[in-house]
Order: structure tokens, then sequence, then C-alpha cells
């Protein structure tokens, strides 16, 4: 058993199908991977992304990075919590510093995660190693595990492989909202060769390609699956909204009783909805939607 184990994660996650008749009337099913159920704290991808870089830490310090609504520092705080090794994150925006957290920061404070701020210029610089060093010096974690910013990785990749593999013969296409590309990375490598991941970017920027596939070389050597993103669905780029979304986001709720995260769910699922209007897949397709948060 591992450390991660010991949280008894729900594995593998629901897979529930939703009568909507946006989808029905075009011959569609709808189904939706409810891998926000995994854990109450480390949800969704997150703990998929995450137990293979606890048990690489080997109960060393574990040093991340993200912004100050980070999920992944919120999620990373909270498994530092449950299973007792030090966390340290590295928050975007030295004038963060001094000022009353924001919920999501307080949160990981109150976790015991150390919050170490630093300017954005310095931020952009954080792969390069020497800038590395000089953080992990600087938030007294020299000795640090370091994941990288959204934990995407290559053991995060070869850990989001089994979402793919628990959707096997389930589903013709699935779709995954994409922050860093890591869980779209590992999904499309763990389906079957006849299946399709379509990756719905929540940021602007049109990186994310080159990304999802650097990630997936250095997870297993080479691109793998059949995978693609649409760029269109993003409503402004990360931690951005506008009352349409919103709007979608309660008509979704009120349909099917499940509450619908903001920034990355409410994004995937409007997208989905408008391909299915554009008639994007041919009828008798089955539609899987990874409910991430």
């Amino acid at each position: 058993m591992t450390s991660a184990d010991i949280l008894a994660p729900r594995l593998p996650s629901p897979l529930q199908e939703v009568a909507d008749d946006r989808f029905a009337r075009r011959g569609l099913r709808l189904l939706l991977k409810r891998d926000d159920l995994i854990h109450p704290e480390l949800i969704g991808n997150k703990w998929r992304k995450l137990a293979p870089n606890i048990e690489a830490a080997a109960g060393r310090p574990v040093l991340t990075f993200g912004g100050a609504y980070s999920n992944h520092l919120r999620a990373t705080a909270a498994a530092g919590r449950l299973l007792g090794f030090p966390a340290v994150g590295v928050v975007r925006g030295e004038e963060l510093a001094g000022r009353p957290l924001n919920p999501s920061l307080a949160r990981c404070a109150a976790d015991g995660m150390r919050l170490h701020f630093v300017d954005r210029s310095t931020y952009r610089r954080k792969s390069e190693p020497e800038v590395l060093a000089a953080l992990a010096r600087a938030a007294g974690a020299a000795d640090a595990y370091v994941v990288p910013e959204g934990g995407s990785n290559a053991a995060a990749v070869r850990g989001c492989r089994a979402l793919g593999e628990e959707l096997r013969g389930r589903a013709d296409v699935v779709a995954v909202a994409c922050g860093t590309g890591g869980t779209l990375a590992g999904l499309a490598a763990g389906l079957d060769a006849g299946q399709r991941a379509l990756g719905v970017p929540v940021l602007r920027g049109g990186f994310l390609a080159a990304e999802t596939e650097r990630l997936q070389r250095d997870a297993f050597g080479s691109r793998r699956g059949h995978w693609s993103l649409d760029e269109r669905f993003h409503f402004g780029g990360y931690a951005r909204t506008t009352p349409e979304l919103d709007r979608f986001a309660r008509d979704f709720e009120d349909r099917h009783g499940l509450a619908v995260e903001r920034l990355y769910v409410a994004k995937l699922l409007y997208g989905l909805v408008e391909l299915a209007a554009a008639d994007r897949w041919p009828r008798g397709t089955r539609l899987a939607a990874v409910i991430t948060a």
C-alpha cells in the first residue's frame, strides 16, 4: 500500500450517463466521468497527478508553484496535511505579500503550506535551473522535491494514464478541460486505439499542443493516442468567466443537479454543447466529459 492509498481514493471514479436533450436530439449520449468524487479534498486530476509525485518525494518537502487562486496549490497543501509532509507554495505576484490572504491561499496556509511570494518576472523564469535553485533556497526548501505548476510532469502524466484506461470501451470521445496539458497527455495515452481525446484549454495562447506533446515525450518517449484541442472556449483566459458562462453553468446545474465549477468544468461543458449543436460528431457517438473539480 502506498501513502496515497491510505486516503482511500474512490477509484475507478464513477461514470454517469445524463439525459440532456441538446445531445439526445442529435443522437449523442453524454456521460460524466466523475473524477470530482475521487476524494473530498484531493479531487479529480489533482489526485491523479499528485499521487505519483508524493510517492516520488518519499517524505521530503514538496515545493510547487501557482497563482493566487491555484487549485493545485490547495490540493498540494491538503495532501501535505493529510499525509504529513511539508509543503511549500511559490506564489506568483510579489504584490500579494503582506496583504490579507484570499480564501484560496488562506486555506493553503491553514493546511500548513508555507507560502513564498515572488515577482512575476522571476516566476516566469522558474524552470531555469539557477532560478529554481535560488527560489528553493529562499523558500527554505533547498532539499525539496519540486512539482511544476499545475502538477504536470512525466510522473503526473503516467498517473493520468489510468483515467484513459478506466474509460476503455465506454466512450468514443473523451473530453477534458486543460490548464497545463498533463491530464490530456495521460488520458490520451490510456485510451484504446479507436477512441479520441479532446482537450478544451481554459487559457489563451495556443501553446498547449506543443506542451502536451512534450509531456507525452517525457513520460512515454513519443506522442501517444489520438487527441486534439479546441481553443475557442476559454472565455478570455484563465480565471476569466462571463455572465453567459455563468448562466450556462446555472442552467446545467438545474438540469442535472451537478455543481459546475466555473473555471474549468463550465468551459468544457459549454464547449461540448456548442460542438454538438454544430454536428461535430456523428449520431451514435458516446461523449464522456471528465469532471475534474
